[in-house]
C-alpha cells in the first residue's frame, strides 16, 4: 500500500471516529464520561488537522473549487425557506 493510501485510510477513519464521538458525547448522562469523550475528539481533530496539512502539502489531497457568491446564495435562500 502506498503512502498516499495509507494517508487517505487514517483520514477517512478518523473523520469516521470524530462523528462517532460527537454521537457518544451527546448521549452520555455521566459527565466525566462526556469530558474523557471529549478530550479524546479534540486530540482526534487537532491529529486529523496536522494529517490533513501534510497529506495537502504532498498532493494527496486537493481541496473542492471554492463556492461561487452565487452558490451561496442559492444554499443559503433553500435553508431559510
Amino acid at each position: 500500500m502506498d503512502e498516499k493510501t495509507m494517508v487517505n485510510d487514517i483520514l477517512s477513519n478518523v473523520k469516521s471516529n470524530l462523528v462517532m464521538y460527537q454521537n457518544v458525547i451527546s448521549e452520555a448522562e455521566n459527565m466525566q464520561l462526556r469530558q474523557a469523550i471529549q478530550a479524546i475528539r479534540n486530540n482526534d481533530e487537532s491529529f486529523q488537522y496536522e494529517l490533513f496539512k501534510v497529506a495537502q502539502t504532498k498532493g494527496y489531497y486537493k481541496p473542492a473549487e471554492p463556492a461561487t457568491a452565487i452558490e451561496i446564495e442559492t444554499v443559503k435562500n433553500e435553508l431559510q425557506g
